[in-house]
């Protein structure tokens, strides 16, 4: 190990502390592993705080995805990381992901299944248990809200049709477009799938609601039953 990885990060120069770097340099400055040993504070008795983090990201192929998945059981086996700064990352990774997806809402139209998927993906795609969601749009297809409706294991989850649609409805939508994740990365829908977009398709058009889309959100790419011809 580098003598810098031993030594205690207030014992570095200004210009290698990650706080002091990011306050004078701006954030973008900062590499992700600096990120998030300003977020866990510090290291073990072998690591500082960015060598730790270094070697975490080394782990996942310096992927934020695949960090975002690590349960808070997952960050604490690694040493220096225990409950309160596994908590932390998990609540930074987390406020990212809110982030991105506001950014994509706002004043957003959905276009066609590809517009669709990048939602989802945002809301969906670090998840490693099923969950499913809905996008509302208005009348010009422009994005109302997107919700996550219920949570699920690795094999599947649970949806409540009149949940759904009471969403709908209170919020003013028009349409929807459905959306769920197979943590497996596999996109091919289920009879169960199937079976529950015909279901939701007839419900709509009896509320005068259209369905427009089921989205399956796998490992960077999905399935659109539109696409497909089955809705």
């Amino acid at each position: 190990m580098d003598k810098i990885s031993r030594i205690s990060i207030k014992d570095w120069a200004n210009d290698d502390k990650p706080r002091e770097k990011l306050l004078h340099k701006g954030p973008s400055a900062l590499s992700n592993a600096e990120l998030i040993a300003i977020l866990i504070g510090s290291g073990n008795t072998e690591e500082s705080a960015v060598a730790l983090s270094k070697r975490i990201l080394n782990e996942l192929n310096d992927n934020l995805a695949e960090l975002a998945r690590l349960t808070i059981s997952d960050l604490r086996k690694y040493k220096g990381i225990g409950e309160a700064k596994a908590i932390t990352i998990a609540a930074a990774l987390e406020l990212g992901r809110r982030r991105g997806t506001a950014v994509l809402n706002e004043k957003s139209q959905v276009k066609d299944s590809k517009s669709a998927y990048i939602l989802f993906q945002k809301e969906l795609g670090d998840l490693n248990y099923e969950n499913f969601c809905i996008i509302l749009l208005n009348r010009a297809n422009k994005v109302l809200k997107t919700i996550r409706i219920s949570d699920g294991g690795i094999t599947g989850t649970v949806v409540d049709q009149r949940k759904v649609f009471k969403i709908a409805l209170d919020n003013n939508a028009t349409s929807i477009i459905l959306g769920h994740n197979h943590p497996s990365g596999q996109i091919t829908p289920s009879t169960a799938d199937i079976d529950l977009t015909r279901k939701m398709k007839a419900a709509g058009e009896t509320l005068d609601l259209q369905v427009l889309d089921h989205i399956i959100v796998g490992d960077g790419n999905y399935y659109s039953f539109a696409d497909e011809g089955l809705i």
